[in-house]
């Protein structure tokens, strides 16, 4: 296979991979930011302490980061046809990325959140600022850099599931490498497939880095 042939596979691919990868990290990011907060807010001396409620969120993110991807991935196909109608394709693909991130991200949101001085929030509260305030305009302000740095970490995470999800039907950069790469012995698409994952990883990363310096400077 010359390179003239590989070139117009890689870009419908690398498309492929950006779509899943851009759509579970924006569900990602909004629904685990929100679980992360809760976990924070709701543990015991926290601005809404409810125990029974904070271990259930607890046990279910515990679950969610301890299913490999691929199990996942299988152990949810009838959720995912319910939502998408299908459990082939990139639309049914973003459903296990987005469930198996949600929990890793969650727990990235808590551990930033839990490295805001207590001091600020401390001070905030007693200048009379409500829950809702402290949370939105101390907390989340306070550890944006971390939360950059998190989401940074979860992007590159569900770039490498991308990968595993195209090795069963998800399409992608990962499917290329196997349908060319490794069933038809195409070493230069797998090569390429390598070098391209690498490269989006690498520039996600510097840009990652970037925002959370900026932030951490502000």
């Amino acid at each position: 296979m010359s390179w003239d042939e590989v070139m117009p596979l890689l870009w419908p691919a690398t498309r492929e991979t950006l779509y899943m990868t851009g759509v579970a990290t924006l569900f990602t990011a909004v629904l685990g930011l929100l679980l992360g907060v809760l976990l924070v807010i709701t543990e015991r001396g926290g601005l809404l302490p409810a125990q029974p409620v904070n271990a259930v969120l607890g046990v279910v993110v515990n679950i969610g980061r301890s299913l490999p991807f691929l199990i996942l991935m299988v152990a949810i196909i009838p959720f995912t046809r319910a939502v998408v109608g299908t459990s082939i394709g990139n639309a049914a693909a973003i459903v296990p990325l987005t469930v198996g991130a949600i929990p890793f991200y969650a727990r990235l949101v808590e551990i930033a959140l839990r490295e805001v001085d207590p001091g600020v929030v401390a001070a905030a509260d007693a200048m009379g600022a409500t829950r809702r305030e402290i949370v939105g305009k101390v907390l989340l302000r306070e550890a944006r850099p971390g939360l950059v740095s998190g989401l940074t970490v979860t992007v590159i995470a569900l770039i490498g599931y991308t990968a595993m999800a195209g090795t069963v039907g998800g399409g992608g950069l990962g499917n290329l490498a196997v349908v060319y790469g490794y069933e038809r012995f195409e070493t230069k698409v797998m090569v390429s497939t390598v070098a391209l994952l690498v490269v989006i990883v690498l520039i996600i990363q510097a840009a990652g880095d970037l925002v959370a310096r900026r932030l951490t400077h502000k």
